[in-house]
């Protein structure tokens, strides 16, 4: 009986390391298929990149930036355009969105033309919320899936100089309402203001016209928050 129940732990010992080999990658098999990121841009000039070229727009530069740390990305869905208020992204929001999809990032960048229009920043608020509502119903992942980007400052620009302490402190007044909301729905405000700041000593920064951002400050953009979407996609 010694002898078989001997016989018998060498046989399960034997066993289980097969077993245990089995589960390692065989030479040749194929690759798990890893999952495509997509990735919903929303918001005005600034996510269209206005006067810079199409690979030089933030979300562009995120996605190439992902890609190159080994995301499969797929190209970015941008619904923005140069002038559009918050009611103006609802809008087409409503117009371009079924309301089924879902994308695995969502980014929330808009309240400038409020504040170049005159629009309420009570008005302005009521739009976020139900802006952020949306974005996170398109959201794979809720609030977890979705970032706002702050407003920069164009009042360091050519096209701003003259009115620049007054832009200032109205872009700092709605960025202040554009961060709250986002903090009340536990989304993540990534403030990109101070960045765009450098433009007065930096002419580099401004694109052609003297008032959008160039290339290169939508790539010091990126720089700033990119860890942390990347981040967003290991959750």
């Amino acid at each position: 009986m010694i002898k078989f129940g001997a016989v018998c732990i060498l046989f399960f010992v034997f066993m289980g390391c097969n077993s245990n080999s089995e589960l390692k990658s065989v030479p040749g098999e194929l690759e798990p298929v890893q999952k495509e990121v997509s990735f919903l841009a929303l918001g005005d000039s600034y996510t269209i990149g206005e006067s810079v070229e199409e690979s030089s727009r933030w979300p562009v530069k995120l996605t190439e930036e992902l890609r190159g740390k080994g995301y499969k990305m797929q190209d970015p869905q941008i619904i923005a355009r140069t002038g559009w208020t918050t009611e103006n992204l609802l809008s087409a929001m409503e117009e371009q969105l079924t309301g089924e999809e879902q994308y695995d990032l969502v980014s929330v960048l808009i309240g400038v033309n409020n504040q170049y229009q005159g629009k309420s920043p009570d008005a302005y608020e009521q739009d976020l919320n139900e802006i952020f509502r949306q974005a996170i119903h398109f959201s794979v992942e809720g609030e977890e899936g979705v970032f706002a980007v702050s407003i920069p400052d164009y009042g360091v620009t050519p096209f701003g100089a003259s009115n620049a302490e007054e832009i200032a402190k109205e872009i700092d007044e709605f960025n202040a309402i554009f961060e709250k909301v986002a903090g009340e729905y536990n989304i993540d405000f990534y403030n990109i203001t101070p960045v765009s700041k450098r433009a007065k000593e930096e002419p580099d920064l401004t694109a052609d016209d003297g008032l959008h951002p160039s290339g290169k400050m939508y790539g010091l953009w990126v720089e700033k928050f990119i860890e942390e979407v990347a981040g967003k996609l290991e959750q």
